[in-house]
């Protein structure tokens, strides 16, 4: 039991912090902007803490099950974070384009991001990072037909019939997602997958060492903490932003940063492993988790609530997707990444992150 609870030391000051935050919050909330925002961005990096747990034992799950439903574990336990977090922020006083934008930022975080990050020091440490390809195309025509269907046609939707069309979008992602499962795990798992060298299997038997129950346990357990860290850091961060003049985006990219935070620590590892192929599955596997998951439980709850959302993307966030898009199926058509494609899309990241910050 000690052995558990010295291992699990971020989980349990997590949970420490949450019950700090529960008991100071109306305090903070009373103190003023300042404070409630300090106390929100401690209560992000106890998110942060308990999100690296959850991708632990996540990374335990995949270590014994493989590809390609390894890194389907990994990425559907960070969109069930970013989904409670969601979910329980709109709950509350929120903006109505807060799905939207925090979707946006996923994307770019996730393929801009991660994959250019990973890629680019895994192309300075290794020249030229083997994957297969098959995986890299089928995930950007998926993630360009769910962003269309659910963030690019809206635009043209009248408001009149916004409940018809939400309907026929979870429909539509759902449908999407059943099909891209029973192949990514049937006939065509092997689009997923690749031959990594021998060493590897040291790191997976490290992880296999650790047994199945406890690893379910505590991942529920970081989840349950998760989503109570989040209702406390909710209305602290938005006392805290309402009237600072803070661009509307910036609650969308903490909300995103904090699910794909324990995402961008296992790419970078497996990058530097040279296991481009965990990355690619990480990283844009993320980026059709987050649209085809996260769209269809918040139009349900829109249509629950009566209170549509706003999903269809601005301009910018458009013309961004587009860009990023376009450069992942020229970078990721030849089954090699390198640092040059890993620059295009940290660069890509750097311009998104500029136009957050000026408001665009």
């Amino acid at each position: 039991m000690s052995a558990i609870l010295k291992s699990e030391m971020l989980l349990l000051v997590a949970a420490a912090l949450a019950v700090v935050g529960f008991l100071l919050e109306h305090m903070l909330l009373e103190a003023g902007r300042m404070a409630a925002l300090a106390g929100a961005a401690v209560l992000v990096f106890a998110i942060v803490l308990a999100s690296m747990r959850v991708a632990h034992h996540a990374e335990v799950l995949a270590a014994k099950v493989g590809d390609p439903y390894g890194t389907m574990i990994l990425t559907l336990s960070a969109v069930l974070v970013e989904v409670i977090i969601l979910a329980i922020m709109m709950s509350g006083e929120s903006s109505p384009t807060l799905v939207r934008d925090t979707i946006y930022s996923a994307v770019m975080l996730d393929i801009n991001g991660i994959l250019g990050l990973a890629a680019l020091v895994g192309g300075l440490k290794h020249g030229e990072q083997a994957y297969n390809d098959d995986s890299s195309r089928t995930y950007c025509v998926m993630i360009l037909t769910a962003m269309g269907i659910s963030m690019i046609v809206p635009e043209f939707v009248p408001a009149a019939k916004w409940h018809l069309y939400s309907a026929f979008t979870i429909g539509a992602m759902v449908t999407l997602y059943a099909v891209f499962l029973k192949m990514q795990v049937g006939v065509h798992s092997y689009f997923f997958s690749y031959s990594y060298p021998k060493r590897e299997g040291a790191v997976r038997h490290v992880l296999e060492d650790e047994p199945v129950t406890a690893a379910i346990t505590i991942l529920v357990i970081g989840v349950v903490v998760i989503g109570i860290l989040a209702e406390i850091m909710s209305g602290l961060l938005t006392a805290g932003l309402k009237g600072s003049g803070a661009p509307p985006v910036m609650t969308a990219i903490v909300v995103a940063a904090i699910s794909a935070s324990p995402e961008i620590m296992t790419a970078l590892r497996a990058a530097l492993a040279n296991r481009m192929q965990a990355v690619v599955n990480i990283a844009l596997g993320a980026s059709l988790s987050t649209v085809i998951l996260t769209v269809p439980v918040m139009e349900a709850i829109a249509l629950y609530t009566g209170q549509p959302f706003i999903m269809a993307m601005t301009p910018v966030q458009t013309v961004m997707v587009t860009i990023t898009l376009i450069a992942a199926a020229i970078n990721l058509n030849d089954g090699e990444t390198n640092a040059i494609e890993g620059m295009t899309h940290f660069v890509l990241f750097a311009t998104f992150v500029m136009l957050s910050l000026i408001g665009l």
